[in-house]
């Protein structure tokens, strides 16, 4: 008997009991499910949730492996720097490399499976209680997690805070397709206030680098977002390298960070994808890049106008050219794959202009204003998560007030 049928005879086993979810879960996750609609008018389209998550999931497993490259690139890095050897970044001699994605799967392969099986446990759980189907929507927020925490994060840490953002981010909300708030960032943010020195510190970017006999040869290095806060290493206009790290280094992701952060090219090439599937909105992403690059330009006026005249003593990021904001921080990654979600942000047109360019505009301030937290596109999203609705509403309102006006101008 294959398994197929031996689900389908457990699902029907357990009909109506308390169960049955968990059941119907495994079944609709391995294979389409064998239902179908009765009567009535239905819209026939070829996306359904499972299809869209998979969808956003395909466009996360490049940075995923690159991920995990870079985990194990930084820790052999900081190996040879502590010997006074300076590895050179190769976008494809490195690749060849296999200890590179050896050290780096041990270090992040872990962190998914704590994602996916804390998460999806917390949500089995709520099924069986509530009475309710397991719905597809962790999947993403499973994948979205490893990525946006440092390599080193201690596995227990990473657990509680899944807990927490799966049962406060969305649980208490209805479940999938009620949360106000993005799960992956209410994660994000637990963790960040929870475990602060674990998040912004400057040893847990890299992965520690233990030799075989159980020495420590190298100290993971801060980021170089850290590196601006702290006022160290601050730019030139026209200067290659900043913080320490090339320019195109950065860009293509060969820099202490998060697992799923550091390469900008995969993570355009992924919001691409997602346009051209129509999963993702085009006008929150540009938006929001139009918004960092603002925020950037007033920054740069200030400095450029005489008004502090030695940023270095008050703000250094307020120095950094407007454009480079890009490359060293995760506004691109949080444009792309976490402004979008489609729950949590604004859903008309024009409220999607406005909410996309508000989180990079705040993103930038929060990052220049607040050294803590120089990373501040996820505290961004959160904040504007929470007024998408009122955006929304506003638009809304706006709209009906014009209808009325050319109503009455017609019947004037």
């Amino acid at each position: 008997m294959s398994l197929k049928q031996n689900l389908h005879n457990l699902k029907e086993k357990y009909k109506g009991t308390k169960m049955a979810p968990a059941f119907n879960a495994i079944h609709t996750f391995l294979y389409l499910p064998n239902e179908v609609t009765h009567g009535g008018t239905h819209i026939k389209a070829a996306d359904d949730l499972k299809r869209t998550m998979n969808i956003v999931i395909m466009a996360l497993i490049p940075c995923l492996l690159f991920g995990i490259f870079n985990a194990g690139y930084q820790h052999y890095a900081a190996i040879d720097a502590a010997k006074g050897v300076i590895r050179e970044a190769s976008l494809f001699g490195n690749f060849i490399n296999w200890d590179n994605f050896v050290v780096g799967a041990w270090t992040v392969l872990p962190l998914v499976l704590v994602s996916y099986g804390v998460g999806l446990l917390v949500e089995f759980i709520f099924a069986v209680i509530k009475g309710h189907e397991v719905e597809e929507g962790y999947l993403v927020t499973g994948m979205l997690v490893p990525l946006i925490v440092p390599v080193d994060i201690p596995l227990w840490m990473l657990s509680v805070a899944v807990i927490f953002g799966v049962v406060i981010g969305k649980e208490v909300f209805g479940g999938t397709g009620m949360n106000i708030l993005n799960p992956a960032l209410t994660i994000r943010a637990f963790l960040f206030f929870a475990y602060p020195t674990w998040m912004s510190g400057d040893k847990v970017w890299v992965h520690e680098a233990v030799s075989r006999t159980g020495t420590a040869d190298a100290i993971s290095g801060e980021t170089v977002l850290g590196a601006y806060a702290q006022n160290s290493n601050l730019p030139e206009l026209g200067n290659s390298v900043l913080a320490g790290v090339d320019k195109m280094d950065m860009f293509f992701g060969f820099m202490p960070g998060s697992v799923g952060e550091t390469s900008k090219i995969l993570i355009i090439l992924g919001g691409l994808f997602l346009i051209y599937t129509k999963v993702a909105s085009w006008r929150i992403i540009l938006s929001a890049v139009v918004g960092a690059l603002t925020m950037g330009l007033i920054f740069n006026g200030v400095v450029n106008a005489g008004w502090i005249t030695d940023s270095s003593k008050f703000f250094g990021l307020m120095s950094v050219p407007f454009w480079q904001h890009l490359i060293i921080g995760s506004i691109l990654f949080g444009a792309v794959y976490m402004a979008t979600d489609p729950v949590s942000g604004s859903q008309t047109n024009k409220g999607k202009w406005i909410y996309g360019f508000l989180i990079g505009f705040i993103s930038i301030m929060i990052r220049v204003f607040n050294p803590a937290y120089p990373e501040g596109v996820f505290l961004a999203i959160l904040l504007m998560n929470v007024f998408a609705p009122t955006i929304d509403h506003y638009v809304i309102q706006g709209n009906v007030k014009r209808r009325m006006k050319r109503l009455k101008a017609k019947t004037a």
